[in-house]
């Protein structure tokens, strides 16, 4: 009998096993057990509320309560600074951390190559890529600005003529989105291109006259649009998006403009986030993708599913910074 017990005891030993919150097990690394979420997650948003990156995190966080697949609470913060580098440089001090889920785009791999930050994607541990949104370059609705080729010829004439703004720092994802279509518009001096960042809230600047166009995400100011306040010239999907005032909005390229820029949204952990919270993170958000929720948010938001697990997620990023670079450098920003 005792030597019955002691064999079963040192089975058990040997067996390392991590509990997560939902209930499942998982064969792990020889570490104790680990009850995993618990407590207070930290979703953070790296921008002022309304943008882009606060718009995607809370949306998230609200779809994973929804459905229950999270039962931790996930309270969202915003932390500002440098178009999303500040908040990346912090990241830094929380390496092995299993509580912080951040969100970011374009500009994480924008703000490394233009000499912004010294960290990019690979000082994160990327968990998944979710979602396509599109920019869009909006106007006031009475601006002289009719169409967006209007303002090219503005620009071409005089590159001074025209102040665009956008909540991301320059030689990030709002300004080089635009200069992106200028220069496949044929303007010429992109680098004399006026251009305002503001830490949030640009469309309140182009509102009140500060800026003559405000170059942002489609999703961020389609509120604005259906009221009628603001009128969008164009947007960088290569299809009409979703439906109503938004599906009149026209792509560059039925404008005359060969060009296309897809902004992704990601979620990504801290630096070398422990395997067990990967894990669990890319088996969340693998679910998540897949209910009626999150479809109903994509319709809602005009909001292309282009879902990529970790492993794809990391060789995207890759190929996509070889990519911005050679734009960057086209652009004449590197």
């Amino acid at each position: 009998m005792k030597k019955a017990l002691l064999a079963m005891l040192v089975a058990l030993m040997l067996l390392p096993v991590a509990v997560f919150a939902n209930g499942t097990a998982e064969g792990g690394s020889a570490a104790a057990t680990v009850n995993y979420p618990k407590g207070n997650m930290d979703f953070v948003a790296p921008a002022g509320a309304g943008g882009g990156w606060d718009l995607t995190i809370r949306t998230v966080a609200n779809v994973l309560a929804d459905t229950k697949l999270v039962t931790v609470p996930m309270p969202v913060r915003n932390a500002p600074g440098a178009g999303g580098a500040v908040h990346l440089g912090t990241l830094q001090t929380k390496k092995n951390d299993d509580r912080t889920i951040t969100v970011y785009s374009p500009p994480l791999i924008f703000f490394n190559l233009n000499g912004t930050s010294p960290y990019g994607f690979r000082n994160t541990t990327p968990l998944a890529r979710l979602i396509a949104d599109y920019a869009a370059f909006v106007v006031k609705a009475d601006s002289p600005y009719k169409t967006i080729n209007d303002v090219m010829d503005a620009l071409k004439k005089d590159p001074k003529s025209v102040k665009i703004g956008g909540t991301s720092a320059a030689g990030s994802m709002d300004h080089v989105q635009f200069l992106i279509v200028a220069a496949a518009a044929g303007v010429k001096n992109l680098d004399k291109i006026d251009y305002i960042a503001f830490d949030s809230d640009g469309a309140t600047q182009v509102l009140g006259g500060h800026i003559d166009l405000f170059s942002t995400s489609l999703a961020d100011v389609m509120g604005l649009v259906d009221s009628g306040d603001l009128k969008a010239l164009a947007q960088t999907s290569d299809h009409r998006i979703g439906t109503g005032a938004q599906a009149e909005i026209p792509t560059c390229k039925e404008m005359g403009i060969d060009v296309t820029f897809q902004n992704w949204r990601g979620l990504f952990g801290a630096p070398n986030m422990p395997e067990y919270a990967q894990t669990y993170w890319r088996e969340t958000l693998a679910k998540m993708v897949q209910t009626p929720e999150w479809k109903e948010v994509l319709k809602k938001y005009g909001w292309d599913n282009v879902y990529l697990d970790a492993p794809d997620f990391n060789k995207f990023l890759v190929e996509t910074e070889a990519s911005y670079k050679q734009i960057l450098t086209e652009i004449g920003m590197i």
